[in-house]
């Protein structure tokens, strides 16, 4: 009898929890909100449509089959109207990061990205602020300039071999290099070879994919970590690899910076991110920590790579498939440098000023923004009302900067690749102001990309560099992607020949 009872207890469970959901489905006060019929019931949907990796087309298609306003699973609402994007992520916004945002941190620590506490965010954000300032970032120019020159290095080398290779996988040894220049002043090496260095890429699409999924079931996280941490496989393993990878780094300039016998060479201006970062530790031990020298290190290596090099890759992809773009940047470059502006090593200012370089790169960014999830946030104490619906406290909901970047009613033909749009809308103020508000590659609000500077400088750098001196053939006609937050190319395959 009760051997028959133990049997039957978890699919008692089972039957309850169904009936729990089939209750919470039906008097939900947002039960006319639409979506796909197991979003009612299940994230598991979601999960699975995350799983493929391609959520950002699939989230622009539930818009366009079901409105401004889509359920995503029980609890999660995807949202696209403009007004409710300024109330949700607007200044002054009390919506808090989700707990999706939990699987993107060591359980037992916090990070600037992750952290979801609005004041502590807000306090250790000033402290970094200044360092990843545009003024601050121009100082870093000299370690891109290192970089890009080993980059057009390797270029010419491909071109002499007539050989074929992956451009995504070279941006992205481009973007871990100048990353780990301007973090701590040395090269990691990446673009000597293109051989990925101690496993680091690898551990940080392990971390992508991990954290990507294991948010979807935050609950989970602090269960699964410590066991997955012990497969390599895993991206468990990848975040652990980092971290470990970060702290080796700044051990190790810490023994350098304490070698009294070592002549300080470099002026304040061209110090590294970490050098700077020691400097105001040491000035003001409460207001910086070594725990915050550690967090920001991490910060640079997870992010700094994968973020540039996905937007390095969108906008090779759509110049080099829309040869009048191509033809009018390159006629932009060629003027520029007949005037005397553009050097040969094209400096961030001179690159700045051509205004049709940054038209296709706005274009490009809008076309294929780097992330491709929801940025979900909570709805705080109060609700809040959200394209006509009254949304209660603890409700998430999110917009996908693809889905706003694809808005026909912001951006007509939204799919075409024009950045004329850009620099016709400079006359009709009130269309570049909705075109900009809508204009989300790099996040929204007082969450904006800490690192949007850097990345900024690396592409505006590069860009017209490999335009001016260089031809690309795509082998493919589409370029394949992967989405785990990072909508990454995964088969970007060219051939490269120097320009006369």
């Amino acid at each position: 009898m009760h051997a028959h009872l133990l049997l039957i207890l978890p699919f008692l469970y089972l039957g309850l929890q169904v009936l729990l959901k089939l209750s919470r489905a039906i008097s939900s006060p947002l039960k006319g909100i639409p979506g796909p019929f197991w979003t009612r019931f299940t994230s598991l949907w979601y999960l699975d449509r995350c799983r493929k990796g391609r959520f950002e087309r699939d989230n622009i298609d539930l818009h366009q089959k079901y409105g401004p306003v889509v359920r995503i699973s029980p609890d999660h609402y995807s949202i696209s109207d403009i007004s409710d994007i300024k109330i949700v992520y607007g200044p002054g916004s009390k919506f808090p990061k989700s707990a999706w945002y939990d699987g993107w941190r060591h359980p037992q620590q916090w990070t600037v990205f992750s952290d979801r506490d609005i004041k502590r965010h807000s306090e250790n954000r000033k402290r970094f602020t200044g360092l990843y300032s545009m003024s601050s970032v121009v100082n870093y120019e000299p370690f891109v300039d290192r970089c890009i020159d080993i980059f057009s290095q390797r270029f010419n080398e491909f071109a002499d071999r007539n050989q074929v290779f992956d451009l995504g996988h070279w941006f992205q040894c481009y973007a871990f290099d100048v990353i780990g220049d301007i973090t701590f002043g040395q090269r990691f090496g990446f673009l000597d070879h293109g051989n990925d260095i101690d496993g680091a890429i690898k551990a940080v699409h392990q971390l992508l994919v991990y954290s990507t999924l294991v948010g979807i079931y935050p609950e989970w996280h602090h269960r699964l970590f410590e066991t997955l941490s012990k497969f390599k496989s895993s991206g468990a393993a990848g975040r652990a690899y980092i971290a470990k990878f970060v702290r080796e780094k700044i051990s190790l300039l810490e023994q350098e910076r304490n070698n009294v016998d070592k002549p300080t060479t470099e002026t304040p201006k061209t110090q590294d991110f970490l050098t700077k970062m020691m400097k105001a530790r040491d000035e003001n031990p409460e207001k910086v920590t070594d725990y915050h020298l550690f967090i920001m290190g991490q910060s640079n290596v997870a992010a700094g790579s994968d973020t540039t090099a996905v937007s390095l890759s969108g906008i090779m992809w759509y110049l080099l498939n829309s040869p009048e773009a191509l033809r009018k940047l390159r006629d932009e470059i060629h003027d520029f440098t007949q005037q005397g502006r553009c050097s040969v090593n094209i400096t961030f200012n001179e690159a700045q000023q051509m205004p049709y370089l940054q038209a296709v790169m706005k274009e490009a960014l809008r076309l294929h923004p780097a992330t491709g999830l929801p940025m979900w946030r909570v709805v705080p104490a109060g609700g809040a009302q959200l394209s006509g619906q009254f949304f209660s406290e603890g409700t998430v909901v999110g917009v996908n900067s693809w889905v706003a970047h694809y808005d026909e009613q912001v951006f007509p033909d939204p799919k075409v690749f024009r950045p004329e749009r850009w620099l016709e809308s400079e006359t009709e103020p009130e269309k570049l102001k909705e075109m900009n508000q809508m204009y989300m590659p790099f996040g929204l609000g007082s969450r904006t990309c800490l690192g949007k500077h850097i990345s900024i400088l690396e592409m505006s750098k590069l860009i017209p560099r490999i335009v001016r001196d260089f031809d690309l053939t795509p082998l493919r006609a589409t370029m394949a992607t992967s989405n785990f937050w990072f909508v990454k190319p995964t088969d970007f395959e060219v051939r490269v020949s120097r320009r006369i």
